[in-house]
Order: C-alpha cells, then sequence, then structure tokens
C-alpha cells in the first residue's frame, strides 16, 4: 500500500530576535543602517498601562512615545503590520533586553548586499552610525568586511 502525500506545511512566520543591553539603541541603529521602521507600540503600551495589565516600569519613553522597556522591533517599511499594536507582520528585528553581555561569536549573522560597487560607502556609513571594522575578507569565493554592530554582534557587508 503506497502511503498518502501529506500536504506541504503552510510556510511559517518567523523574525530574527536578538538580544541586547539596550534593545532602543540597537533598534535605532539597525533601523538606520537596513533603512527599516523601528515599530510604534505606543498605542498598545498605553492600552495595556491603562488596563494596569503592565506595570509603570515596564515602560519607557522612546523618541516621545511610550515603549516597551525590554524589547522594541525594526521592520521592513513596506510589510504590512497589526495598525492596533504596531507590531509587523513581516520581515523584521526584535531586540531583547537581556541581562548578560555578549559572550562569544555569533552563530548567526546578517549579510547585508549594498549593491555593486558600493561596498566601501555602505561601510563607510554603517561605521558613522556606530559600526565597527573587525576584518575584510578576500576569498576565491568574493569579498566581504565583517562588521560589528554597537554591541559587538557580527555581521558582514558584501
Amino acid at each position: 500500500m503506497t502511503p498518502t502525500p501529506q500536504p506541504a506545511p503552510a510556510p511559517v512566520h518567523w523574525k530574527l530576535v536578538i538580544d541586547s543591553a539596550d534593545p532602543h539603541a540597537q533598534a535605532d541603529f539597525w533601523s538606520a543602517a537596513l533603512g527599516y521602521t523601528v515599530e510604534d507600540n505606543s498605542a498598545f503600551v498605553e492600552r495595556l498601562l491603562g488596563l494596569g495589565a503592565l506595570p509603570a516600569a515596564a515602560a519607557v519613553d522612546f523618541h516621545g512615545r511610550r515603549a516597551f522597556r525590554d524589547l522594541i522591533a525594526v521592520r521592513h517599511p513596506e510589510d504590512p503590520y497589526d495598525e492596533e499594536r504596531g507590531t509587523g507582520l513581516g520581515r523584521r528585528l526584535l531586540f531583547q533586553r537581556v541581562p548578560e553581555p555578549k559572550a562569544g561569536k555569533n552563530r548567526l549573522h546578517l549579510d547585508l548586499h549594498p549593491g555593486e560597487g558600493r561596498r566601501a560607502d555602505e561601510v563607510a556609513r554603517l561605521t558613522e552610525l556606530g559600526a565597527s571594522v573587525l576584518r575584510e575578507v578576500r576569498e576565491p569565493a568574493g569579498a566581504w568586511v565583517v562588521m560589528t554592530d554597537p554591541e559587538g554582534n557580527e555581521f558582514c557587508v558584501h
């Protein structure tokens, strides 16, 4: 007897979560680095505060609006988002506060592709935003620059 073919699973919605000492500073850096939008959860935060479901200590002022103290995300500006909560429904990075500092090499990193002939300008722009160059790599397979964000997380510019 031949097995009945199973339907393919539906695509899974995902976000990349990055541990951080200062999620809001990381959101500012990465939104500028990627041209993403910092999510505005202020209406949701205010509603939770008003209901008593969120303690006042769990919220902060971020660029003149209320935000969660321990997490904030950036999203691609063209992707859909939940208008009630301000949460992106597409490509996004979520920064969450953790007490411990980064230790060791990333097991996962972002590769940025600014376009043909634009690597040097992009590295200069990211450096002005607070990134640092770790090393330049030139191999038969290609060339790229390994950088770190303001908290030391590695990423590459191709």
